[in-house]
């Protein structure tokens, strides 16, 4: 059993923190209230982060005591929303989200994942028609190791999983949030990931 804690309890936080509990895990999903997600975070072993991407940053930095020693794994998204809602641009082009993170969190394990699909594949990968693929991206081993056993707790095969690299190599995954709106409008919110077929 691992302590969890969720931050951020929107769509993306409920449905990890349910998943999470079911798994067998002691979880706390709180909002985005700075006293809140600080008490979660100092009691956690580890913190996902899943609260907006644009916004993410700061709220996080201002975690830093809480944080230190911790793994972090971001499943967020940074970006600039177009009329209709969803993501237009990256908020930070030639870098990422997690790059930024990593940078403002030097004594936080930062891990990259679960960030190229749509929510509910997240804890349940097993239900699309392929395997979709889960990425990792981090400096430290051990804490992607974390994760990784972390993820086949949710259902996700370990043959599903790629672990890319460093932390620079976030900025690839991140990327692929410009084809979400596109798919969206053409297929409607079906779930879906993006899978690496071999």
């Amino acid at each position: 059993m691992t302590t969890i804690a969720v931050l951020g309890n929107g769509r993306v936080g409920g449905n990890l923190a349910t998943a999470l509990t079911r798994a067998g895990h002691q979880v706390t999903a709180v909002d985005r209230a700075p006293g809140a997600a600080a008490d979660a975070a100092r009691t956690a072993g580890i913190v996902i982060n899943a609260t907006p991407g644009a916004g993410s940053l700061e709220r996080l930095t201002a975690l830093r005591e809480e944080l230190r020693g911790k793994i972090l794994v971001d499943v967020s998204n940074a970006t600039l929303d177009g009329p209709d809602g969803l993501p237009a641009d990256l908020l930070y082009p030639g870098s990422s989200l997690a790059e930024q993170l990593q940078e403002a969190l030097p004594e936080t394990h930062v891990v990259k994942t679960l960030n190229t699909m749509l929510f509910p594949v997240m804890t349940a990968p097993a239900t699309l028609t392929q395997p979709p693929t889960a990425f990792l991206s981090g400096e430290d081993p051990q804490a992607k190791q974390t994760v990784h056993d972390l993820l086949t707790t949710l259902g996700w095969h370990k043959e599903w999983i790629t672990d890319l690299g460093g932390i620079r190599t976030a900025r690839a995954t991140e990327a692929a949030i410009l084809f979400v709106p596109h798919v969206i409008r053409s297929s409607g919110f079906t779930p879906f990931a993006i899978s690496i077929a071999r």
